[in-house]
């Protein structure tokens, strides 16, 4: 997982690329979103006349598909555009200094290292658990080995 600055770069990257198609691309996700909306608008726009002409395509399309791609296509953006929103107010603000940012990492590191002491105290518990059950399994197999040996010798007949 790329860290904040990383996917904020990408999510503006990706804007950018809407905007500036026809240039040179230097945010390829919103580039592709721009090239798959040209590219829906070139397939399900009105076709030309070619001496009233139709085909099996033209025929089997909806009426106006146009509206609900250019629907997908905004709500991609603004999709986006909030997703640039959570990034930049996830980032670390200004008056965030070298001490507070240590304090920060110093808590996370306590907090997992309780996860860790809890996780492997429930891995103990876990083995403990695994240890019961395959006793009572063993026993279980052995007691019916003695059955059905007990039981074997009785149906042979005497000589």
């Amino acid at each position: 997982m790329a860290d904040r600055l990383t996917q904020l770069q990408d999510a503006v990257n990706s804007v950018s690329n809407f905007a500036l198609l026809g240039s040179v691309f230097p945010f390829p996700e919103l580039a592709d979103q721009f090239c798959n909306a040209i590219g829906v608008l070139q397939q399900c726009g009105p076709p030309a006349s070619f001496s009233n002409i139709q085909t099996a395509i033209n025929k089997d399309q909806p009426a106006n598909p146009t509206e609900e791609y250019a629907q997908l296509f905004a709500a991609l953006i603004a999709r986006t555009a909030k997703d640039i929103d959570v990034l930049i107010d996830s980032l670390p603000s200004e008056e965030s200094t070298a001490a507070l940012q240590a304090a920060s990492l110093y808590k996370l590191e306590e907090e997992n290292h309780e996860a860790a002491t809890c996780l492997e105290d429930v891995v103990y518990r876990g083995d403990m658990l695994l240890e019961k059950i395959q006793s009572a399994l063993a026993d279980i197999a052995q007691s019916q080995l003695k059955t059905r040996s007990g039981t074997h010798s009785q149906s042979l007949p005497d000589s």
